[in-house]
């Protein structure tokens, strides 16, 4: 076991009260007691040193407070150990936790993760690529299959590894992971279908991937001759109090829907407190469906019908798809169906 470094004979650190000069590699090398060059393979290519050597420059590295420049390190293994990832929001789970199945399956293999909101703008996501291009990341993982348009030819021109998430498509700009919005949209329409219910309204946000799963809910409504009432549209971020407003203006317009399809469980927690406000008994007198299967889901009261998602597992397969593209291995698809699952909980009527 080495001994502490003792910084006191330092001279690198100012004791005139004047803002030190910047520590270097060199200085980490001479508080080691090694060779710059080897203190360098330590930071950049740790597979060709000893784990006590490793481990001998890293103390003297925190030691001394300096951070390595990876960019130096990159240029001659053209690579950043950088995967970037664009979400629209992290104010909720359903993103969050696939951001932290991507970071922890990165971090296991030595790669950090810097993380961009777009806020669910397209125009800030093709901005945000190009800031992001130009610190050239390892792999790039985006939300959704739509996006500004240019952006699939930058992505293709820059040859680095995309990962295209929480969506499905035929044709992705390089890997999809996700699942289909429309077979969604879909399955909820019969499964609410087959418990006998007509009457329809629905509170959706403002965003792409969820208004697809509204229509395709519609469509298949309209197949089985059944028109819906309303539809209320609520701009993202979507918190509580706008599932509260929706079936308010749903109510309020005396639509009377037999059931309220929301297009997160946000939405329809807020759509449950404001009906039990109201009175109204769910599910004998109005039914809630959500989408996320966030955790709070199953704990309200009555818990929430929802759509399970893997949402862990989205960022996971994403980090594994990626590393393996960096690493040249070739992958056995280039779109993954992670499906999904209906929860029928107490917010619809059961069929026994």
């Amino acid at each position: 076991m080495t001994e502490p470094f003792d910084l006191a004979d330092d001279d690198t650190l100012s004791s005139n009260g004047e803002r030190p000069k910047s520590i270097t590699l060199k200085d980490v090398a001479r508080l080691a007691g090694l060779s710059p060059i080897t203190v360098s393979r330590a930071l950049h290519n740790p597979k060709l040193v000893k784990p006590d050597t490793i481990a001998r420059v890293k103390e003297a590295a925190a030691a001394m407070g300096y951070i390595p420049n990876m960019l130096a390190g990159s240029l001659a293994s053209k690579r950043s150990q950088l995967i970037a990832a664009v979400v629209p929001q992290l104010s909720n789970s359903m993103f969050a936790e696939t951001v932290q199945g991507l970071n922890d399956e990165l971090s296991a293999h030595g790669y950090q993760l810097l993380l961009s909101v777009s806020n669910y703008s397209r125009q800030k996501e093709d901005d945000l690529l190009t800031a992001i291009l130009s610190r050239q990341p390892d792999g790039i993982v985006l939300t959704g299959i739509h996006h500004q348009a240019g952006v699939r030819k930058k992505l293709l021109a820059t040859g680095v590894p995309v990962v295209e998430a929480w969506d499905l498509t035929p044709s992705p700009i390089d890997i999809a992971i996700g699942f289909s919005q429309e077979r969604v949209g879909e399955q909820v329409a019969r499964h609410l279908l087959d418990r006998g219910y007509r009457r329809f309204a629905s509170i959706c946000a403002r965003d792409e991937r969820a208004n697809r799963r509204r229509l395709a809910l519609e469509a298949e409504l309209q197949r089985h001759g059944v028109t819906p009432l309303a539809t209320h549209m609520a701009t993202p971020p979507t918190v509580m109090n706008l599932g509260r407003e929706g079936l308010r203006a749903i109510l309020a317009a005396g639509d009377a829907p037999e059931v309220v399809v929301c297009s997160s469980d946000v939405l329809a927690h807020g759509a449950l407190i404001e009906a039990q406000a109201q009175g109204i008994a769910v599910p004998e007198q109005l039914a809630i469906m959500g989408f996320g299967d966030f955790d709070f889901a199953a704990f309200t009261h009555p818990p929430i019908s929802s759509v399970h998602i893997d949402k862990r597992a989205i960022g996971v397969q994403a980090a594994a798809a990626l590393i393996a593209k960096i690493e040249g291995r070739p992958l056995a698809q280039n779109v993954i169906d992670v499906g999904f699952t209906l929860v029928e909980r107490g917010t619809t009527r059961q069929v026994a």
